[in-house]
């Protein structure tokens, strides 16, 4: 017999909707949408899901609800709709806690502008809104330059301008008002003002710097230089102000761009809208991921939030890739040229996003910062523990000579200096990588094993198949294979290998999980280096002294404690050895470097 859940999927109609999901105790846990209801909700049952918090919501899953529209948009508007209301648990939201500024042009006899946070629908004009306050004041002040414009709140009735009953105020005084309210200026004159506004704050400049260029060479011409400057400086303001909000191409008008970059917990997503090739609103913000949801998704939800909180109604949009937004909107994505540019920018918008809220994260919550970091490696490396506690281990021998190896630590994604150790290779003769590897690994793991220490979740081998086969005869000697993942790292292309596995991965060249492998295998070769360059050294200087007959290691650590090197040994004077050794072994020493010389 079926149960009543299998029953309800037999029965999802083929149609475009909105569907919902309950738990056994009618709580609701999540809110989609689909092309084809049927198909969208039986993939939830049939497949099999990788990520774990999916698995669990299918398990939760006691009934279903569903909604048909008539067209794919319709459903996108009503899941948009329906998440903000009722809130699911497994849904992500764009929260929005805070009111954003608008610049508003009231409806009345010579409208007033200014900013405000409440939106009236009393007939006023509204712009934007604007994700800074800064970004409105300087409008407001740019616009206050260029155009007089009342700031009083009197009903500038024409009754009550024709029975005089206002007088002007000190702004009219100090030229920031042409005195509408005494009537030294017409609605008409103070209306073409108002227009202009309005297309400057739409992005489109060119009536206004075409008016004042010609009002400055009205008043030149005249010889009023006084007032041609200032309409000169008000020129220079606009330009100013154009060419920082000019990015594209002036031909691309009533265009909203968006764009999604993602990680392991989150998507950053950013917007603009463009206006006769400028910028006139930006919004980037970041959304926590509740399903391990793809881009395309973000997307998609972002895109129907923010055009219903910006009050869009741009016509086409420009996006990186592919979303599905119904047959109303015409989706562009631009291949080349000044379209394709803009999306660019739009997506090098959201990552410098995500560097920022990775530097706060870093000062404010360092440990999430770090959970994260983690949480990435393990997606990017396909571990299956977040890899807290990392070793790399790197053989260092020039010409065959003094080999050595490094062990260095990470703990956290940083070097843990104190645990970094060295290897004199002991069983090895001659220059053998691979058996070199396999003495260094067994020693490291075979003492943490008998001491009780700790052992890591990531062991990495700067070296391709070949040490890292050397390495897993060790793990496999002391009974640690498949107890600590380990990869190795090839140094030419930066190729990942895996145990068993003859096709190596490459990460993304820009990728944080490279990034610390890099780092890694870069401490390993240094530290590696040093303690080579050291041992060689100590090891040229004794093999020198000690060719000198009847001289023992005693002697040899005096002369070098008193000269320092084996070069002022040899300048040294008879008298001076004398001093350090005595008569018979001075004479040795001095008789070795000057055998010509008593």
């Amino acid at each position: 017999m079926p149960t009543a859940l299998e029953i309800q999927l037999k029965t999802l109609p083929s149609s475009p909707g909105v569907y919902q999901y309950f738990d056994k105790n009618d709580v609701i846990l999540y809110v989609g949408k689909a092309k084809n209801l049927k198909k969208r909700v039986a993939s939830y049952f049939t497949k099999n899901h990788e990520y774990g918090k999916t698995k669990v919501l299918v398990k939760k899953i006691a009934t279903i609800k569903h909604i048909v529209v008539a067209t794919e948009t319709d459903a996108l508007l009503l899941e948009n709709s329906l998440i903000k209301k009722l809130q699911p648990r497994y849904n992500v939201m764009l929260k929005d806690d805070k009111t954003y500024p608008w610049i508003c042009i009231k409806k009345e006899r010579f409208p007033r502008m200014f900013l405000t946070r409440n939106v009236i629908k009393d007939g006023s004009e509204y712009f934007g809104p604007y994700t800074s306050v800064r970004t409105v004041r300087a409008l407001l002040d740019l616009m206050k330059e260029l155009y007089p414009l009342r700031t009083c709140k009197y009903d500038l009735s024409k009754t009550n301008i024709a029975n005089g009953k206002y007088k002007v105020c000190l702004e009219y005084h100090l030229g920031n008002c042409k005195g509408a309210c005494e009537g030294l200026q017409t609605e008409e004159d103070y209306l073409t003002d108002i227009k202009a506004i309005r297309n400057i704050i739409k992005g489109n400049f060119k009536e206004s710097l075409e008016k004042f260029n010609q009002l400055m060479i009205d008043f030149a011409a005249k010889t009023e230089f006084e007032e041609a400057q200032k309409i000169k400086e008000k020129v220079a303001l606009l330009a100013n102000y154009q060419a920082k909000s000019t990015v594209v191409n002036p031909s691309i008008n009533n265009v909203d761009v968006f764009s999604v970059i993602s990680d392991e917990s989150f998507g950053y997503l950013n917007f603009f809208k463009i206006a006769n090739g400028a910028i006139i609103q930006s919004h980037t913000t970041e959304i926590k991921k509740k399903l391990d949801e793809t881009n395309k998704e973000l997307l998609e939800l972002f895109i129907v939030e923010i055009r219903q909180r910006f009050n869009s109604v741009s016509k086409e949009i420009y996006v990186p890739f592919q979303v599905d937004l119904g047959d109303k909107m015409k989706v562009t994505i631009p291949k080349m040229g000044d379209k394709k540019r803009i999306v660019d920018l739009s997506i090098r918008n959201a990552k410098y996003y995500r560097q920022e809220r990775f530097k706060q994260l870093k000062i404010v919550d360092p440990e999430r910062h770090v959970t994260r970091i983690m949480s990435q490696m393990k997606k990017d490396l396909r571990l299956l523990v977040a890899p807290r506690h990392i070793e790399c281990f790197d053989n260092s021998n020039i010409q065959g000579t003094h080999p050595v190896a490094a062990c260095v630590v990470f703990k956290d994604g940083k070097p843990s200096k104190k645990d970094y150790r060295h290897f004199n290779i002991k069983t090895v003769d001659g220059p053998d990588d691979f058996a070199s590897m396999e003495e260094v690994v067994y020693r490291r793991y075979k003492r943490l094993l008998d001491e009780n220490q700790p052992l890591p979740q990531l062991i990495i081998i700067d070296g391709g198949k070949g040490q890292l086969s050397s390495a897993l005869k060790s793990l496999d000697a002391l009974g640690l294979r498949g107890k600590i993942a380990i990869i190795g790292i090839a140094k030419r292309l930066e190729e990942l290998y895996y145990p068993g596995d003859s096709v190596p991965l490459y990460l993304d060249k820009k990728s944080e999980t490279l990034k610390i492998i890099q780092f890694l295998r870069n401490e390993a070769h240094r530290f590696g280096i040093t303690f080579h360059r050291n041992k060689r050294s100590k090891s040229a200087i004794h093999s020198e002294l000690e060719n000198i007959p009847s001289i023992g290691k005693q002697t040899i650590n005096t002369l070098l404690r008193k000269f320092k090197s084996v070069k002022r040994v040899k300048n040294a004077t008879f008298d001076a050895l004398k001093n350090e050794i005595g008569n018979a072994r001075a004479e040795k020493v001095f008789a070795y470097y000057h055998p010509n010389k008593k």
